[in-house]
């Protein structure tokens, strides 16, 4: 056991007159009033009945009071479990009742959603009943132990069924430890944080800001003009992005360059296309292209300053404490500029999915996870990735696995069977289309795009569908999505 003091304490009692969190109309607080609200919060939860390892699921957007309410629960020693806001009533169900979660802490915007839920023994309480109330001091963990279980996040499978990803306080502070020794800590940085908080990439800024003393500007939205005025203005020294947010702050700037203070345009969300990074490096924007999972909290490759132009589109070399090896179809590790699976061991990578035990015995050996991702070494050990996934569709960031829609859409009565591929598109990178295969009657577009909203979240709902007689398989029955893309690609040459 590792046991240190709560970070938030700790960072309060070092910094307590520290800007902590700037808010976009102006509103600033430190880390010593962050910590009464955390604490404040804390108290009322602990009074409504949540206790130390209390399962508890959080539906917010990005504001000061999701993340207070992060500190919050920390300070209870609840396993909390945030979920993506763009999830249908279905879906959160399913994570809601899969983590056996006993609390739902929901913002105003979300109670159509939460009156939906039908869940035996689920309390669900709004998060504004909780904000900065007045209340008698309760007894609070003041210490972590970095072996506690701090989150359970999920992520799809591709059974289609998603996991949860079981965080715990080490990973994050391993994550935050690697980050700074990669980057380097800068007295005057001020890290944007708009990416969303329910997100691995956006909790991670979080937990660095407490154990850096490091300023958050708090966006609610990815708005590309606030956010092109903050770097400009307001001495923004490290954002997070995807590449779909990179090309619209590229068009944004213009014929203007980014000024002196902004160091660092950390990118993830999978592989950027060279175009991109070319056209960045033309505009002289420090971009680090990042590699990581919410398997490994975050980051677990960064490319490294000295490298980011000369090793252009390689997302670099594990950080400091983090281990990486590529193997072959062959089950040896792979060669130089071979492609295989990236399989990553370290202090950042989970000790495991929620409840899978058979997932765990398949995916993680020795502490070594199995990531699925293709990718393949250079000559100087730099990580070069080539495919997130198999049949992975990464869509503005956003992870989509092709079997979970497959599955929702052949729980249609009409639908006999259903295949989805990704094609490209010059917003997202990617789009799901869908192939199906229909019973005794056909479905029109009105239909198939009611049915979609009602069981998908909307970033995964196909753009494009072709009903054809069947779908290519082998003999084992497994669907060939390879022929399906082929497909889209002849489609997308014909128009």
């Amino acid at each position: 056991m590792t046991a240190m003091r709560h970070w938030l304490s700790k960072r309060a009692d070092f910094s307590p007159n520290t800007e902590a969190v700037v808010l976009t109309n102006g509103d600033t607080f430190t880390f010593k009033q962050l910590e009464i609200h955390a604490k404040s919060m804390a108290a009322n939860l602990r009074r409504q009945g949540i206790h130390p390892n209390s399962h508890v699921g959080v539906l917010a957007n990005n504001s000061y009071p999701f993340l207070v309410l992060i500190h919050a629960l920390n300070y209870l020693g609840a396993v909390s479990f945030l979920i993506n806001t763009r999830l249908t009533s279905q879906e959160i169900c399913f994570q809601l009742e899969d983590g056996e979660v006993e609390w739902l802490l929901y913002s105003e915007g979300y109670s159509n959603v939460v009156s939906e839920l039908n869940i035996t023994g689920l309390t669900s309480i709004k998060l504004n009943h909780l904000l900065m109330e007045e209340s008698e001091p309760v007894k609070l963990d003041e210490e972590v132990d970095l072996s506690q279980l701090s989150h359970i996040l999920y992520t799809s499978g591709t059974t289609g069924k998603p996991k949860g990803v079981q965080l715990t306080y080490g990973n994050h502070w391993w994550s935050a430890i690697n980050s700074a020794l990669n980057l380097g800590l800068n007295q005057h940085d001020r890290w944007l944080l708009s990416v969303p908080m329910f997100h691995v990439s956006g909790l991670s800024i979080i937990y660095r800001s407490v154990i850096y003393g490091m300023p958050i500007h708090l966006h609610e939205t990815f708005d590309v003009e606030a956010i092109h005025k903050d770097i400009m203005y307001n001495e923004i020294t490290i954002v997070s992005v995807v590449s779909v947010m990179l090309e619209q702050l590229l068009e944004q700037l213009g014929d203007n360059f980014y000024p002196n203070t902004f160091r660092c345009m950390l990118l993830g969300g999978g592989p950027a296309s060279k175009p991109l990074l070319e056209k960045c490096r033309a505009k002289e924007v420090p971009v680090y292209q990042t590699y990581g999972m919410t398997e490994t909290a975050s980051q677990f490759c960064t490319l490294d300053e000295n490298n980011a132009f000369n090793k252009l589109g390689s997302a670099g070399k594990p950080l400091f404490s983090n281990r990486l090896k590529i193997m072959s179809h062959h089950g040896e590790e792979a060669g130089v500029h071979e492609v295989g699976e990236i399989v990553v061991k370290g202090p950042t990578v989970t000790k495991g999915y929620y409840n899978r035990p058979e997932e765990n015995k398949r995916t993680i050996n020795d502490g070594w996870l199995k990531t699925g991702d293709l990718g393949y070494l250079d000559e100087d050990h730099f990580l070069y990735v080539v495919d997130r996934r198999k049949d992975l569709i990464i869509s503005g960031g956003e992870n989509i696995y092709p079997a979970e829609i497959e599955g929702i859409l052949k729980s249609h009565p009409q639908i006999k069977d259903a295949g989805v591929v990704g094609k490209e598109d010059d917003r997202w990178g990617q789009v799901p289309v869908a192939f199906i295969v229909v019973k005794d009657r056909s479905i029109d577009n009105d239909e198939f795009e009611q049915f979609c909203h009602q069981h998908l979240a909307k970033y995964k709902i196909p753009k494009d569908w072709h009903v054809v007689k069947e779908l290519p398989r082998n003999a084992a029955k497994k669907l060939l999505r390879h022929r399906l893309a082929e497909q889209v690609n002849q489609k997308e040459g014909e128009t």
